[in-house]
């Protein structure tokens, strides 16, 4: 039997030099679930996300993950209980091929002689294209090299690589930022089906557009601080941007 939440953060707060970022957050995620995350610029989204992907070390607070309570000191540990997240800059290699860049850091090699590794590019590029296959991805190549691929190609490959080490649960750092709308589509159509693959999804965006096309729930932050949770399909746009610029009291918790 599965425990309520994939993902369970109790009272996590970050200070920066006196400022806090983050003031005890809680925060829920549930098994097969897109959760946004909203809030102004300052708000502690990305914070409290770098938190649970490892990439910075809360002051306190408690993570629990499948019902455990966990330690992340650093990415390999997320990864390890497969928490993968994607950052806004991509952290693509332009002068490397998609299967290469889905394979990046985790290459498969073979040891030749006990001392030299060789790339096994035939079985990367194999298992890319299958991978990308099983997203409803369709690439010509996956020789192609990155800095060929339009932005929103860019994107689909990063949060594919993503997806392909995350295999419980991914976090998305504006994934449509920057993207013309067929593209902004496309991407938007991938996270959504992400829950068909049985993975989580957190999703950071300041689109509320999108946010309502490819969330379950809402979470809103306001000075490092949560001020709101709903459930998309219960609310609207105007209630969201309320609770981001705090127009009007909303504690009231689901």
């Amino acid at each position: 039997m599965k425990n309520h939440y994939l993902l369970r953060a109790k009272g996590i707060s970050k200070n920066f030099s006196g400022v806090k970022a983050l003031q005890s957050v809680d925060l829920e995620v549930n098994y097969n679930e897109v959760l946004a995350i909203v809030g102004d610029n300052g708000a502690g989204k990305s914070t409290l996300m770098k938190i649970i992907s490892g990439a910075i070390l809360q002051d306190k607070g408690d993570i629990f993950f499948q019902g455990e309570k966990i330690s992340i000191k650093n990415p390999r540990d997320a990864a390890s209980l497969g928490i993968q997240m994607c950052f806004q800059n991509l952290a693509l290699v332009d002068c490397l091929d998609v299967s290469t860049n889905i394979f990046l850091g985790r290459e498969i090699c073979r040891r030749v002689f006990g001392i030299f590794n060789i790339l096994l590019l035939r079985r990367m590029r194999k298992e890319s294209v299958k991978h990308l296959k099983s997203l409803g991805i369709e690439l010509q190549n996956v020789r192609e090299k990155v800095n060929n691929l339009s932005g929103g190609q860019r994107q689909v490959i990063a949060i594919s690589r993503a997806v392909y080490w995350g295999t419980k649960l991914v976090i998305l750092d504006e994934p449509t930022a920057a993207l013309g709308v067929r593209e902004a589509a496309k991407v938007n159509e991938l996270i959504k089906s992400l829950k068909q693959n049985d993975i989580s999804v957190i999703v950071i965006s300041h689109n509320l557009q999108h946010v309502f096309f490819v969330a379950d729930r809402v979470v809103v932050l306001r000075h490092g601080r949560r001020v709101g949770e709903r459930i998309i399909k219960d609310t609207d746009g105007d209630e969201i941007v309320k609770m981001i610029t705090g127009s009007e009291f909303a504690n009231n918790e689901l």
